[in-house]
């Protein structure tokens, strides 16, 4: 019982709110007429595809993020490379400034129109979280923790992996938790660029004027947003050492 009063509200919460929109669109959705249109862009086959379309997206770009950003956060916490931390943190808060819109459109002028394009310019948009969060994870390690570590004969590396990775761990997942969550809303973008995601729901009921069209895109990318971002709150409440809060 007492683990149980220990998990935290968001956990078991947040999923009760995804049933509750997620069954309350279904209702919806079985109650309404569409339009011929409507039928074939929310039909299964359809749906699915551009479903899929969006979490690839929005996967590919999050491992390429998570690939450069943490070891990038990791390099620049190194005494070797520490003064170079501001000059990094602010390019990667140039992309976070930009409106995505026009990230995504400046770099079709450089790689043309589609997947690679949008992948690139979620990218850039995104790496700011991960980046910070791994640097403020790694300098609130206690120092008397890596001493104490470098004293019984841990090596630079070995205390890296060891002792540092670890207690900055849950400040390191938070961020990819943050990413994940800012990549799931911009990649609605993409489709301005030709890249095909829940966001070609939206402009499609925008452009022909179909509001369920634009509302059932608009719910699907609101529940695709709360799903990962319970998923990844789970990864991180599991990824979390005993005792570390």
């Amino acid at each position: 019982m007492n683990r149980l009063r220990r998990i935290p509200i968001d956990v078991w919460f947040e999923p009760l709110v995804i049933g509750v929109i997620a069954i309350g669109y279904v209702i919806w959705y079985r109650s309404t007429t569409f339009t011929a249109t409507e039928r074939a862009s929310l039909g299964w086959a359809n749906l699915q595809t551009t479903i899929l379309a969006h979490i690839k997206l929005t996967v590919v770009a999050t491992v390429i993020v998570v690939v450069v950003a943490i070891p990038l956060g990791i390099a620049l916490t190194r005494p070797a490379l520490r003064r170079f931390e501001p000059i990094a943190v602010n390019i990667a808060n140039i992309g976070q400034a930009a409106p995505a819109v026009g990230l995504l459109v400046l770099f079709t002028f450089w790689l043309g129109t589609g997947f690679r394009t949008a992948i690139v310019g979620l990218v850039v948009y995104a790496i700011l979280p991960i980046l910070q969060n791994t640097i403020v994870g790694l300098r609130q390690v206690d120092q008397r923790t890596i001493e104490a570590a470098r004293g019984i004969g841990f090596s630079g590396t070995r205390t890296l992996f060891q002792v540092e990775l670890p207690l900055a761990e849950p400040v390191i997942l938070n961020g990819v938790r943050t990413a994940l969550v800012i990549l799931v809303g911009t990649a609605t973008l993409s489709t301005f660029i030709g890249a095909t995601s829940l966001g070609t729901l939206i402009t499609t009921g925008v452009t022909l004027f179909l509001p369920k069209l634009l509302i059932s895109g608009a719910i699907l990318v609101g529940l695709l947003a709360l799903i990962i971002d319970w998923l990844g709150r789970l990864v991180e409440l599991a990824a979390t050492p005993r005792g570390v809060s």
